[in-house]
């Protein structure tokens, strides 16, 4: 039996997906994931970092460092080796699920 790497949710995989690019604080996370889907995906605050949390917990994330901002700490995350195969993982058999779909001829013709 080969072992499955888990799904992610919605919000996980555009978390990891943003952090590919290097590390960034919360609010970067959120305006990053709300560009790469043409604000299609609205990360609530809560969800971010309870979602950070939980993904720092795994080992996909991991802290990378902290700046202090009109007085207040700034922590950025980083993309962790386990995290970027992950995202990698989940990014391909979301593409092969895709396929089931896209390559039917009733899909097709719907497109046209």
């Amino acid at each position: 039996m080969t072992k499955r790497s888990p799904s992610l949710t919605e919000s996980q995989y555009f978390i990891l997906a943003a952090l590919q690019e290097g590390p960034l604080h919360g609010y970067g996370i959120i305006k990053a994931a709300g560009q790469a889907t043409d604000s299609r995906v609205k990360l609530a605050v809560g969800t971010l970092y309870g979602a950070l949390d939980r993904m720092e917990r795994s080992g996909w994330v991991a802290a990378d460092h902290e700046e202090i901002v009109d007085g207040r700490a700034r922590r950025y995350y980083r993309l962790t080796e386990d995290g970027d195969t992950v995202l990698r993982q989940e990014a391909l058999r979301m593409q092969q699920a895709a396929a089931v779909v896209i390559g039917r001829p009733s899909f097709r013709a719907a497109q046209a």
